[in-house]
């Protein structure tokens, strides 16, 4: 297949430098092997996501040299898709509903019984729920042991980022321990997890190679979960190396002093930019 990569920002702040080495290295990376750069806009976040700060996005990686197909997959244009996916899951078993609260959570993890070490993830208390009994406000959990006792099968992924490159072979014990339950959507605001979205949209798009942050990678489990139980191909994932700020902090949107805009407008060129990611 060709390789084809993808470059998928949320339209609720400014691009940063970090963004801009993120988007810089899977353009290589794709034109190095001939191969195709999407882009993806990924605005299930209604709340926050603005036009502006989208029409920012197609304004700053223009600036960077960046050139992709259209139309632009739009996330908010495939909200149904989503949605049938994960019933679709729910219908199989693998999805119950969970009205515990933050607070709820906190109070289960800072109570375990004696001689149990506090859980890590969410402590399953409302697993075995049925889909039935969902009301509105329930979010929507993935019951992890079921589905990894679904896959029956070793699963893996290949990873080609510098810090983890290898096949890596997804530990049910691990995974139970540190990612748990994960939430998969919130009925209520029709809105599905990034983790759920991304693994159908990168099949969709027919995605060879996850280019993506260091910072994602100990997400990556999870979505190889997704891609078999919904029988979707799993890609190669590269996690690169994150620009941090002079504290060594990952840089945040917030951070309108690193914003690309704002490196624009104090007249910074390209090559000074790509100069200051290492590029």
């Amino acid at each position: 297949m060709t390789f084809t990569t993808r470059f998928a920002p949320s339209p609720t702040g400014p691009l940063h430098l970090g963004h801009a080495y993120s988007a810089l290295c899977a353009y290589e990376m794709a034109r190095a092997a001939n191969g195709a750069f999407l882009l993806r806009i990924e605005d299930t976040d209604t709340s926050r996501a603005r036009p502006t700060w989208e029409a920012q996005i197609y304004d700053d990686l223009a600036w960077l040299g960046l050139s992709w197909p259209t139309p632009v997959l739009r996330q908010s244009d495939h909200l149904e898709r989503y949605n049938r996916d994960l019933m679709a899951l729910a219908d199989r078993g693998f999805i119950y509903p969970c009205s515990c609260s933050r607070s709820d959570i906190r109070a289960a993890l800072s109570a375990p019984q004696e001689g149990v070490s506090a859980p890590a993830v969410y402590p399953g208390t409302c697993r075995g729920r049925p889909m039935s009994s969902r009301q509105a406000g329930d979010a929507l959990r993935l019951d992890m042991a079921r589905a990894l006792d679904a896959l029956h099968a070793d699963i893996a992924f290949t990873e080609t980022g510098s810090e983890h490159a290898g096949t890596h072979n997804i530990d049910a014990a691990t995974l139970l321990a540190q990612t748990g339950d994960a939430v998969l959507g919130r009925k209520e605001i029709e809105t599905v997890s990034y983790a759920l979205a991304a693994v159908i949209d990168d099949a969709a798009q027919h995605i060879t190679h996850v280019v993506r942050g260091a910072d994602l990678f100990d997400t990556t489990p999870l979505q190889v979960v997704l891609q078999g139980l919904l029988n979707l191909p799993t890609p190669t994932y590269h996690h690169h190396r994150l620009i941090r700020d002079e504290a060594g902090k990952r840089l945040a949107k917030r951070d309108d002093a690193r914003a690309i805009a704002t490196y624009r407008a104090e007249g910074v060129t390209l090559t000074e930019l790509r100069q200051r990611v290492g590029l």
